[in-house]
C-alpha cells in the first residue's frame, strides 16, 4: 500500500510514495546498524553539534515545515511554526544536557573501584503518529541519537512529506548517512523488521491497539519498548477554582490541533458551583472559533487530519447522543470537501456514556456534572487511561497534593493545561502505555546501564 498525503482541507491528493519491500527494509536496517557502530564511537560534543545544527534548521525554516504540516494534516500555520520551534528546543536540550545525563557513575566499594556507564543499545525503531508529525519524531530522536543509537522511522502513512522532511533536516545537520532513515514500511512488515539483530528497541506513539500489538512483538523478541498511547484526560474544576482560568485552559487544550492530541481536555468534570459558567463559556468560545483553511494565518482551527478520522469521531458523537448526551453545538458533518468537523459540545454526559468511556480524538468538548469535589475526583480516575490530568483550585497546596497523590496519570497539572516539556518526563500508565520520554529519564530508556568493577 502506498503512502498517500491528502490535503484535508479539500480532499485532494498532494503526494504519494511506494512502500518499501521487506528486502529493502532489511537492507536499511543493515546499513543503519553499521552506521550506528561508528556513531557510538563519536563523543558527546560531536553529537551535540549535529543536534544544534538540526535545531537551527528547524527554526530558520519553520515556515516551510509549518506549510508542510498544514498541507498534510491540517494544522494551522501558527501551530505548525510553534511545533517546529518546540522540536528545536528538545534538540538543544539534549545537546546541552545529554552528556551529563549519561555520565559515568561511581560507587565506593571495598577492595577496588566500581560504578556504571551508559552505553547505546543499537538501532531503535520509531513508530510515529500523524497528529504532531515533527514533534513526535524529534521528541524520540533527540535523546536516542544523543545516546549514540541509530533510528529507523516508520511514520504514519498520511504524512509522508513530513516523514521525509525529518530525515532531510538531520542529514543536512550532519547525521551520518544511514544512521537515521525514514522507511515507507507496511504495517504488516514491522514484525519482521523487529527480527533484525541490529534493532534493539522500539518506541511507539499511537493507539492502544497498535501499542498492544507492538509490545507483544517486541516482548517475544526481548527487545526494549516505550509506548505512549491514547488518553482520556480529565480536567477537574473544584468548587474553589477560578472558573475563568479553568475555561481558558480547557478551551485552549480542547481546540489545539483540532482536538487531535492525546493530552487534550477530553473529560471536563465540574461540580455545581461552576458548572453553568463553564457550560456557557465553552459554548461561547466554541461558537466564536475561527475555523478556516489552515494556510490562513488567522485560523484558530483547521480541518481534522483525515476523513476517516472525522467519520469515526462523528460516529462516537452520534452514539453518545443516542445514549443520553445532549448535543449543544455542532455534531453535523459538513457537505463541503475535506475532513472538516465543527467544534462540538456535549453536556449531560454520564460515566456509562461512550463520550466518557472512549477517547474522542477531535474538537468535541464533553461536559460532565459532578455532585461535589470528591465525586469529581472519583470520576476523573474512572477510566482505563492514565496519560494526563488537570485540576483547578484556588488552594495551590491542595491542588499539588491532589496532583501528586489522588489523580492517576503520568502528568498532572494544577491550574494549567497538560502539555509536554523537554525538561520533564512524559508518558502514561494503564492503557496509556509505559516508559518515559523527555527529561533525563527519556535518554536512559534505550541505553545499557553497564556495571564496571575493577579490583584494586
Amino acid at each position: 500500500m502506498p503512502y498517500i498525503a491528502v490535503d484535508p482541507s479539500n480532499g485532494h491528493e498532494v503526494r504519494r510514495f511506494d512502500s518499501l519491500s521487506r528486502e529493502e527494509a532489511q537492507g536499511a536496517a543493515d546499513r543503519c546498524g553499521e552506521a550506528q557502530v561508528e556513531w557510538a564511537a563519536t563523543g558527546f560534543p560531536a553529537r551535540a553539534e549535529v543536534l544544534r545544527r538540526a535545531a537551527d534548521l528547524l527554526e530558520a525554516e519553520s515556515e516551510r515545515w509549518a506549510r508542510l504540516m498544514a498541507q498534510e494534516m491540517g494544522k494551522p500555520l501558527a501551530q505548525g511554526r510553534s511545533e517546529a520551534e518546540k522540536c528545536a528546543s528538545v534538540l538543544r536540550y539534549y545537546a546541552d544536557h545529554g552528556a551529563d545525563f549519561l555520565a559515568d557513575r561511581h560507587v565506593a566499594v571495598e577492595g577496588g573501584r566500581a560504578g556504571w556507564s551508559y552505553r547505546p543499545l543499537g538501532v531503535i525503531l520509531a513508530i510515529m503518529p500523524w497528529n504532531f508529525p515533527f514533534w513526535q519524531v524529534f521528541r524520540m530522536a533527540a535523546p536516542t541519537l544523543m545516546a549514540g543509537n541509530g533510528v529507523l522511522l516508520k511514520h504514519a502513512e498520511s504524512v509522508p512529506g513530513c516523514a521525509r522532511a525529518t530525515q532531510e533536516i538531520l542529514l543536512r545537520a550532519g547525521v551520518p548517512e544511514d544512521l537515521f532513515q525514514n522507511l515507507f514500511l507496511e504495517v504488516e512488515d514491522v514484525e519482521g523488521l523487529l527480527d533484525h539483530d541490529a534493532i534493539q528497541g522500539v518506541s511507539l506513539t499511537g493507539s492502544v491497539g497498535a501499542g498492544k500489538a507492538v509490545a507483544a512483538q517486541a516482548g517475544a523478541r526481548l527487545k526494549r519498548c516505550v509506548l505512549e498511547l491514547g488518553g482520556s484526560d480529565p480536567y477537574v474544576v473544584l468548587s474553589d477554582a477560578d472558573p475563568e482560568r479553568a475555561l481558558e485552559c480547557i478551551v485552549t487544550s480542547r481546540t489545539l490541533n483540532a482536538g487531535q492530541s492525546c493530552i487534550s481536555a477530553k473529560r471536563i468534570i465540574v461540580g455545581p458551583d461552576h458548572h453553568d459558567r463553564l457550560h456557557e463559556g465553552i459554548l461561547e468560545r466554541f461558537q466564536s472559533l475561527r475555523v478556516r483553511d489552515p494556510m490562513d494565518d488567522a485560523a484558530e482551527m483547521g480541518p481534522m487530519a483525515r476523513e476517516d478520522l472525522r467519520d469515526t469521531l462523528h460516529d462516537q458523537v452520534v452514539r453518545s447522543v443516542e445514549a443520553g448526551a445532549i448535543l449543544e453545538l455542532g455534531g453535523k458533518v459538513p457537505t463541503n470537501p475535506g475532513a472538516w468537523y465543527p467544534p462540538t459540545v456535549l453536556s449531560g454526559v454520564t460515566s456509562d456514556n461512550p463520550a466518557f468511556q472512549e477517547e474522542l480524538f477531535g474538537p468535541v468538548a464533553v461536559l460532565i456534572r459532578a455532585r461535589n469535589d470528591a465525586h469529581a475526583l472519583a470520576l476523573a480516575n474512572d477510566t482505563s487511561f492514565g496519560l494526563g490530568a488537570a485540576v483547578f483550585t484556588g488552594d495551590e497546596a491542595r491542588g499539588e497534593e491532589i496532583a501528586r497523590e489522588e489523580l492517576h496519570a503520568g502528568a498532572c497539572f494544577v491550574n494549567d493545561f497538560v502539555r509536554s516539556d523537554p525538561r520533564l518526563p512524559f508518558g502514561g500508565i494503564r492503557e496509556s502505555g509505559y516508559g518515559r520520554e523527555l527529561s533525563p529519564l527519556g535518554i536512559r530508556e534505550f541505553v545499557n546501564a553497564k556495571t564496571v568493577w575493577v579490583a584494586g
